[in-house]
């Protein structure tokens, strides 16, 4: 299926890059208007977007039905001030209640029974239940449209970051286990950032990988290796030496797996790059393809 963007309504183009671009973090971007009167809203069309200098931006999308501005839009216009809150596990029940259209004025910390805590830089408040805050000073505003669902860049840059102590690791860093972080997919559905979902990818190497344009026919044409498999294989620095290949010939599952066939052979090397043991994985398939 093939869509134009421009032939769908603004809820069905919604529906489908909500849900296609997922999962996606969550803003709890605290704000103030110019009377002082504070709001509090979570906004998934957000992400970091620099270092240094370190920023950190956030799209109110206008109101589909009318497109009106939401408060917050508002209120970074009127006091370009922010605290983007981080959202997790704890208190997403009481985020998403905070989603709520109330009224103008009406302060959503107390709606969703979170507490304010002030903060050092900026006016609006943090919230003390997120795991991480940065308060932040609103740079420009980018207005992408002006009808319903026009997005609206806020490009908030970090003064001050929040951190719970109970989310670091013994050497002081951010802990991601224990951070149990939340994201935002499509419909009702948000997804839970739990040890077991977890997994590690080596990063490309510096010395950079070999790629796997330089793999054997055999190798890249495996009907067992998945494109994953492909990949680890593809960022080692360079093929497996001589020695490392007559070693693992000598283990009696190479043996066995080169009795049995090219597909067991490959089985065999899979499990070595499951367990992270990727020169082996690679020394295994040579062997089997001399």
């Amino acid at each position: 299926m093939t869509l134009d963007p421009n032939a769908l309504d603004t809820r069905d183009l919604y529906a489908c890059l909500s849900t296609a671009v997922a999962p996606r973090p969550i803003a709890f971007a605290s704000t103030i208007d110019a009377e002082g009167r504070v709001n509090l809203s979570p906004f998934s069309y957000f992400n970091v977007f620099s270092t240094t200098p370190p920023i950190l931006v956030f799209s109110p999308i206008r109101r589909g039905r009318d497109g009106s501005a939401k408060d917050t839009l508002n209120n970074v216009h009127a006091v370009p001030e922010v605290v983007i809150n981080i959202v997790n596990f704890a208190m997403v029940e009481q985020m998403s209640l905070t989603s709520t259209e109330y009224d103008t004025g009406v302060n959503e910390f107390e709606k969703g029974g979170f507490t304010e805590v002030p903060s050092e830089c900026v006016r609006p408040p943090r919230v003390k239940e997120s795991p991480v805050s940065f308060e932040c000073r609103v740079d420009q505003v980018i207005a992408l449209g002006d009808g319903g669902g026009a997005g609206n860049l806020v490009v908030a840059r970090v003064v001050r970051i929040h951190i719970d102590e109970s989310v670091l690791d013994a050497d002081g860093k951010l802990d991601t286990r224990k951070l149990d972080l939340v994201a935002r997919m499509g419909g009702n559905d948000y997804c839970r950032a739990t040890p077991d979902n977890l997994f590690e990818i080596p990063k490309p190497l510096r010395t950079l990988g070999q790629g796997v344009d330089q793999l054997p026919a055999h190798i890249r044409t495996s009907t067992v290796l998945t494109g994953n498999n492909l990949g680890r294989l593809g960022n080692l620095e360079k093929m497996p030496n001589s020695e490392l290949v007559e070693q693992v010939a000598m283990r009696e599952e190479v043996i066995q797996a080169r009795a049995a066939g090219t597909e067991a052979v490959h089985e065999l090397a899979r499990k070595y790059l499951e367990s992270g043991e990727a020169d082996e994985a690679l020394a295994i398939l040579l062997h089997a393809g001399e």
